[in-house]
């Protein structure tokens, strides 16, 4: 089995970042990975001296097959971080796993990613692997589904898969304003919070590379897979991460810690589009019933509070 190299983003954030590299080397594949971190660079005075810091401690990482850091000295932003550092690996690699730093990977992680990129290789139906998953129900746990939406939270994907002009925003608009109910078909088999969240990339109000690569994987008619247990957690639900407004979330998963290194992908299950056990998780309606069962509970009382009082000051 060929190891896909691993990309890893950073940007500011010391104790995240060593969380993260800190379960990646207990990965049963992590000695034979090559590890490419790419250090976005400062926004300002303030997040300059906490770069700094991280990238000292990015020096001292071992336990890899091979690392390399890439330091910008200009602050590209995450979604120009990815786009750019993807489609640089991509020309000298046939695949690649991508993380972010507020996120933390089981021990199986790289060993799950590793079998399915090589197992799907020469499936051109799907362009994503993922390992995260919102709690799916009525599957068994040692399966996995397809679905055509992907999710940012550790994925991978191949070179036949990868196009750096997926991202251009100009074509999106072009595409759109030509196919007037496409919006509509988006949002059905995507989830209720993807038209509105393409819409405010394509407006310059937010900047995601994920929601330009799910409309591209839509459009082609492309699937993800995904482990009904989950390889990644993610902490950056917090007031540090670059994207943070306060928001609760709402996903539910089930943590692989079985610690199995073989995985057997021919228990592959084709999720409809439509399928309410998974976009349940992107409905507003979900997401405020999520909210209501939260104030029954003196930690839930507290993330509500926090999300109050984050949204207030923002103002």
């Amino acid at each position: 089995m060929t190891l896909a190299p691993i990309a890893l983003f950073t940007y500011n954030r010391l104790e995240e970042t060593q969380q993260n590299i800190a379960a990646l080397q207990k990965n049963f594949l992590a000695k034979e990975s090559e590890l490419f971190i790419f250090s976005d660079g400062p926004k300002n005075e303030e997040s300059k001296k906490k770069i700094q810091e991280l990238r000292l401690f990015l020096k001292t990482v071992t336990g890899f097959k091979k690392i390399i850091i890439f330091e910008s000295n200009e602050n590209k932003g995450l979604a120009n971080s990815i786009i750019s550092g993807v489609t640089t690996l991509l020309q000298q690699y046939e695949r690649v796993i991508v993380l972010e730093d507020d996120l933390v990977t089981t021990s199986n992680f790289l060993s799950f990613m590793n079998g399915a990129l090589d197992y799907f290789s020469n499936n051109n139906s799907i362009y994503t692997v993922n390992g995260y998953s919102p709690y799916v129900k009525k599957i068994d746990l040692d399966s996995y589904y397809l679905h055509s939406r992907c999710f940012p939270w550790g994925w991978a994907t191949w070179k036949r898969c990868w196009n750096e002009n997926f991202f251009d925003i100009e074509s999106m608009e072009k595409y759109i304003s030509e196919n007037s109910n496409i919006l509509n078909k988006f949002k059905k088999s995507i989830g209720e919070d993807a038209p509105g969240m393409l819409l405010k990339t394509l407006d310059g109000k937010i900047s995601s590379w994920y929601i330009r690569w799910v409309f591209n994987n839509f459009l082609e008619g492309k699937k993800s897979i995904f482990p009904v247990l989950s390889k990644v957690q993610n902490i950056g639900n917090s007031s540090n991460a670059t994207h943070y407004s306060g928001g609760i979330s709402a996903y539910k998963s089930k943590l692989d810690y079985e610690s199995k290194n073989l995985f057997n992908f021919e228990k592959l299950i084709h999720l409809d589009d439509s399928d309410i056990r998974f976009l349940k998780y992107f409905s507003k309606k979900y997401k405020l019933l999520h909210r209501f069962k939260l104030m029954f509970t003196v930690n839930g009382i507290l993330q509500i509070k926090e999300e109050l009082s984050t949204k207030i000051f923002k103002k």
